[in-house]
C-alpha cells in the first residue's frame, strides 16, 4: 500500500519533480538532492533524500567550521529556529514541506512508510539519549516500525516540540499504529504542511 500510494503521489505531483529542481539549480546550482544517513527499521541505516534547502557543504559548516552554531544546534534539540545555512528559496520549500517530496523514493525502495515515526540521525539519537535518558529504552520499540514521511509529531507542532515529547509520540505510534490512525495522520498532514507559511 505504501509503495502504491507513493507512486500515485509522485505522479500527481509530477510538476514538483520538474519545477523544484530547476529553481534550486537556478538559485544555487547543484546538487539538487541532499541525502543524509538516518536510522530505519531494525536500526538499519539508509540514505534519506530531500530537495537541498541549504548552502553547499552545509554539514561541513556546522560540524567543522562554526563551533558556536553547532553548540546552539545541539542545545536546541538538534534544530535551529533560524538556521543561517538555509537559503531564501530553501526556507520557502521548508515552510511548504516541499523539500520532503524526494522521500517518496525512500518509500518506493521500502526504506520508509508514508506514515511512521521520525527517521532519526544516529548522532542526534545518541546525544539526546544522554540529555533525555528516559527516551533510551523507547528506541527499541520505535525502531520496530519503518520511519515515515509524516507522523504524529509532524502533525502536532513540528519542530517546536522538544525531543523527549517527539520520541514519546513516536513510541506511542509504534505501540498502537493501525490503518485508521494512519488515515487520520494523512488527513492532518496538508494543514500541518501549510501551518508555517
Amino acid at each position: 500500500m505504501d509503495i502504491v500510494l507513493a507512486i500515485i503521489l509522485a505522479l500527481i505531483f509530477f510538476p514538483v519533480w520538474v519545477f523544484v529542481p530547476l529553481i534550486i539549480w537556478l538559485d544555487s546550482g547543484s546538487p539538487i538532492i541532499y541525502r543524509h544517513k538516518r536510522i530505519g527499521q531494525n536500526q538499519k541505516q539508509f540514505w534519506l533524500y530531500k530537495f537541498r534547502t541549504m548552502i553547499k557543504e552545509a554539514d561541513e559548516v556546522l560540524y567543522k567550521q562554526d563551533k558556536k552554531l553547532l553548540k546552539r544546534f545541539i542545545a536546541q534539540d538538534w534544530k535551529l529556529e533560524d538556521d543561517p545555512r538555509i537559503t531564501k528559496l530553501g526556507r520557502v520549500l521548508r515552510n511548504l514541506t516541499i523539500d520532503e517530496f524526494p522521500q517518496l523514493i525512500n518509500v518506493i525502495k521500502g526504506e520508509m512508510s508514508i506514515v511512521g515515526p521520525r527517521a532519526y540521525i544516529k548522532k542526534e539519537m545518541l546525544s539526546q539519549a544522554k540529555k533525555y535518558p528516559q527516551t533510551k529504552p523507547w528506541m527499541k520499540t520505535i525502531f520496530k516500525v519503518k520511519p515515515g514521511i509524516t507522523g504524529p509529531w509532524q502533525t502536532s507542532g513540528r519542530n517546536i516540540i522538544p525531543f523527549d515529547k517527539r520520541a514519546e509520540m513516536d513510541l506511542n505510534y509504534a505501540k498502537h499504529c493501525n490503518f485508521w490512525w494512519d488515515i487520520l495522520i494523512i488527513l492532518k498532514t496538508p494543514p500541518a504542511m501549510l501551518s508555517k507559511w
